[in-house]
Protein backbone atom coordinates (compact mmCIF):
# COMPACT_ATOMS: atom_id res chain seq x y z
CA UNK A 1 0.00 0.00 0.00
CA UNK A 2 1.46 3.35 -1.01
CA UNK A 3 0.81 6.60 0.79
CA UNK A 4 0.36 9.65 -1.43
CA UNK A 5 2.13 12.78 -0.30
CA UNK A 6 0.09 15.99 -0.12
CA UNK A 7 2.30 17.49 -2.83
CA UNK A 8 1.57 14.58 -5.20
CA UNK A 9 -2.18 14.79 -4.50
CA UNK A 10 -2.09 18.53 -5.23
CA UNK A 11 -0.19 17.91 -8.48
CA UNK A 12 -2.78 15.34 -9.58
CA UNK A 13 -5.64 17.71 -8.71
CA UNK A 14 -4.03 20.78 -10.29
CA UNK A 15 -5.78 20.50 -13.72
CA UNK A 16 -9.19 20.18 -12.02
CA UNK A 17 -8.44 23.08 -9.67
CA UNK A 18 -7.33 25.31 -12.54
CA UNK A 19 -10.45 24.37 -14.53
CA UNK A 20 -12.75 25.15 -11.58
CA UNK A 21 -11.08 28.52 -10.96
CA UNK A 22 -11.42 29.34 -14.67
CA UNK A 23 -15.13 28.42 -14.65
CA UNK A 24 -15.67 30.45 -11.46
CA UNK A 25 -14.17 33.55 -13.07
CA UNK A 26 -16.12 33.04 -16.29
CA UNK A 27 -19.36 32.75 -14.33
CA UNK A 28 -18.66 36.06 -12.57
CA UNK A 29 -17.82 37.64 -15.91
CA UNK A 30 -14.92 39.74 -14.64
CA UNK A 31 -11.31 39.04 -13.79
CA UNK A 32 -10.24 40.39 -10.41
CA UNK A 33 -8.06 39.36 -7.50
CA UNK A 34 -11.17 38.82 -5.38
CA UNK A 35 -12.69 36.46 -7.97
CA UNK A 36 -9.37 34.64 -8.38
CA UNK A 37 -8.90 34.11 -4.63
CA UNK A 38 -12.52 33.09 -4.00
CA UNK A 39 -12.32 30.80 -7.04
CA UNK A 40 -9.27 29.05 -5.56
CA UNK A 41 -11.05 28.71 -2.19
CA UNK A 42 -14.22 27.34 -3.81
CA UNK A 43 -12.21 24.93 -5.99
CA UNK A 44 -10.27 23.62 -2.98
CA UNK A 45 -13.46 23.24 -0.96
CA UNK A 46 -15.24 21.39 -3.76
CA UNK A 47 -12.34 19.00 -4.38
CA UNK A 48 -11.88 18.25 -0.66
CA UNK A 49 -15.58 17.94 0.28
CA UNK A 50 -16.72 16.26 -2.96
CA UNK A 51 -13.68 14.35 -4.25
CA UNK A 52 -14.00 12.68 -7.63
CA UNK A 53 -12.96 9.04 -7.98
CA UNK A 54 -9.55 8.43 -9.46
CA UNK A 55 -9.66 7.61 -13.16
CA UNK A 56 -7.45 4.61 -13.76
CA UNK A 57 -4.76 5.27 -16.33
CA UNK A 58 -5.67 8.89 -16.94
CA UNK A 59 -5.32 10.58 -20.29
CA UNK A 60 -2.21 11.07 -22.34
CA UNK A 61 -2.57 13.93 -24.75
CA UNK A 62 -0.91 13.51 -28.13
CA UNK A 63 -1.03 17.07 -29.58
CA UNK A 64 -1.25 16.44 -33.35
CA UNK A 65 -3.84 13.63 -33.16
CA UNK A 66 -5.79 15.75 -30.63
CA UNK A 67 -5.86 18.68 -33.05
CA UNK A 68 -6.95 16.32 -35.84
CA UNK A 69 -9.73 14.96 -33.58
CA UNK A 70 -10.97 18.46 -32.76
CA UNK A 71 -10.85 19.58 -36.40
CA UNK A 72 -12.67 16.46 -37.60
CA UNK A 73 -15.25 16.87 -34.82
CA UNK A 74 -15.97 20.49 -35.80
CA UNK A 75 -16.31 19.61 -39.50
CA UNK A 76 -18.50 16.61 -38.67
CA UNK A 77 -20.63 18.78 -36.35
CA UNK A 78 -21.22 21.35 -39.10
CA UNK A 79 -21.93 18.83 -41.87
CA UNK A 80 -24.18 16.67 -39.69
CA UNK A 81 -26.15 19.70 -38.48
CA UNK A 82 -26.85 20.68 -42.08
CA UNK A 83 -27.79 17.10 -43.02
CA UNK A 84 -30.21 16.71 -40.10
CA UNK A 85 -31.77 20.11 -40.86
CA UNK A 86 -32.27 19.07 -44.50
CA UNK A 87 -33.70 15.67 -43.50
CA UNK A 88 -36.30 17.29 -41.28
CA UNK A 89 -37.28 19.93 -43.86
CA UNK A 90 -37.38 17.84 -47.03
CA UNK A 91 -40.81 16.58 -48.13
CA UNK A 92 -39.95 12.88 -47.72
CA UNK A 93 -38.62 13.41 -44.18
CA UNK A 94 -36.28 10.97 -42.49
CA UNK A 95 -36.43 7.56 -44.17
CA UNK A 96 -35.55 5.21 -41.33
CA UNK A 97 -33.46 5.23 -38.23
CA UNK A 98 -31.44 2.32 -36.92
CA UNK A 99 -29.90 1.14 -33.70
CA UNK A 100 -26.53 -0.47 -34.36
CA UNK A 101 -24.21 -2.32 -32.04
CA UNK A 102 -20.52 -1.60 -32.56
CA UNK A 103 -17.69 -3.62 -31.03
CA UNK A 104 -14.83 -1.38 -29.94
CA UNK A 105 -11.21 -2.25 -29.26
CA UNK A 106 -10.56 0.01 -26.27
CA UNK A 107 -11.47 -0.92 -22.71
CA UNK A 108 -10.50 2.34 -21.00
CA UNK A 109 -13.37 3.98 -19.11
CA UNK A 110 -12.08 7.43 -19.96
CA UNK A 111 -11.69 6.70 -23.67
CA UNK A 112 -15.11 5.03 -23.85
CA UNK A 113 -16.63 8.15 -22.26
CA UNK A 114 -14.88 10.46 -24.74
CA UNK A 115 -15.97 8.29 -27.69
CA UNK A 116 -19.58 8.25 -26.43
CA UNK A 117 -19.66 12.02 -25.93
CA UNK A 118 -18.08 12.64 -29.32
CA UNK A 119 -20.75 10.53 -31.04
CA UNK A 120 -23.67 11.94 -29.03
CA UNK A 121 -22.71 15.59 -29.54
CA UNK A 122 -22.88 15.21 -33.33
CA UNK A 123 -26.47 15.59 -34.62
CA UNK A 124 -27.90 12.44 -36.16
CA UNK A 125 -26.35 9.94 -33.77
CA UNK A 126 -26.82 9.15 -30.10
CA UNK A 127 -25.22 6.53 -27.87
CA UNK A 128 -28.02 4.58 -26.21
CA UNK A 129 -26.01 1.86 -24.51
CA UNK A 130 -22.43 1.45 -23.36
CA UNK A 131 -21.60 -2.15 -22.49
CA UNK A 132 -18.34 -1.76 -20.60
CA UNK A 133 -17.76 -5.49 -20.11
CA UNK A 134 -18.16 -6.32 -23.81
CA UNK A 135 -16.59 -3.04 -25.03
CA UNK A 136 -19.61 -2.34 -27.23
CA UNK A 137 -21.77 0.67 -27.99
CA UNK A 138 -25.43 0.76 -29.00
CA UNK A 139 -25.81 3.80 -31.26
CA UNK A 140 -29.02 5.28 -32.69
CA UNK A 141 -28.45 6.79 -36.14
CA UNK A 142 -30.80 8.73 -38.41
CA UNK A 143 -31.61 8.27 -42.06
CA UNK A 144 -30.36 4.82 -43.02
CA UNK A 145 -31.68 3.44 -46.27
CA UNK A 146 -30.05 0.03 -46.52
CA UNK A 147 -27.42 -2.30 -45.08
CA UNK A 148 -24.64 -0.29 -46.77
CA UNK A 149 -25.71 2.81 -44.79
CA UNK A 150 -25.63 0.76 -41.59
CA UNK A 151 -22.11 -0.48 -42.33
CA UNK A 152 -21.01 3.07 -43.21
CA UNK A 153 -22.32 4.28 -39.83
CA UNK A 154 -20.55 1.39 -38.05
CA UNK A 155 -17.30 2.30 -39.85
CA UNK A 156 -17.71 5.93 -38.76
CA UNK A 157 -18.05 4.86 -35.10
CA UNK A 158 -14.85 2.81 -35.42
CA UNK A 159 -13.12 5.78 -37.08
CA UNK A 160 -14.19 7.97 -34.15
CA UNK A 161 -12.75 5.40 -31.77
CA UNK A 162 -9.48 5.44 -33.73
CA UNK A 163 -9.23 9.25 -33.62
CA UNK A 164 -9.99 9.42 -29.88
CA UNK A 165 -7.56 6.65 -28.96
CA UNK A 166 -4.78 8.18 -31.07
CA UNK A 167 -5.41 11.55 -29.37
CA UNK A 168 -5.70 10.39 -25.75
CA UNK A 169 -4.76 6.71 -25.48
CA UNK A 170 -1.77 4.95 -24.02
CA UNK A 171 0.70 3.03 -26.17
CA UNK A 172 -1.20 -0.20 -25.37
CA UNK A 173 -4.53 1.38 -26.41
CA UNK A 174 -3.04 2.59 -29.70
CA UNK A 175 -1.48 -0.84 -30.40
CA UNK A 176 -4.88 -2.46 -29.83
CA UNK A 177 -6.30 -0.40 -32.73
CA UNK A 178 -4.49 -2.67 -35.19
CA UNK A 179 -6.50 -5.67 -33.98
CA UNK A 180 -9.88 -6.53 -35.37
CA UNK A 181 -12.68 -5.67 -32.94
CA UNK A 182 -14.13 -8.79 -31.32
CA UNK A 183 -17.22 -9.79 -33.28
CA UNK A 184 -20.54 -10.63 -31.70
CA UNK A 185 -22.47 -11.63 -34.77
CA UNK A 186 -24.88 -13.80 -32.79
CA UNK A 187 -27.08 -10.73 -32.48
CA UNK A 188 -28.48 -8.86 -35.46
CA UNK A 189 -26.03 -6.23 -36.72
CA UNK A 190 -28.70 -3.57 -36.92
CA UNK A 191 -32.31 -3.05 -36.08
CA UNK A 192 -33.98 -0.55 -38.38
CA UNK A 193 -37.34 0.95 -37.68
CA UNK A 194 -39.31 3.71 -39.38
CA UNK A 195 -39.57 7.03 -37.57
CA UNK A 196 -42.92 8.51 -38.41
Amino acid sequence: MTVDSPLRRLRLRAPLLIWLVLIWNLLWGTWSWANLITGVLVALTVTVVLPLPVVAGGARIHPLPALYLIGHFLVNLTVSSAQVAWQTLRPSGIRQSAVIRVQLRTDSDLLLSIISQNLTLVPGSMVLDLDRRRMALGVHVLDVGDEADVERQRAEVLATERRVVRAFGSAEDIARLDQEPPQERATAPAAAEPTR
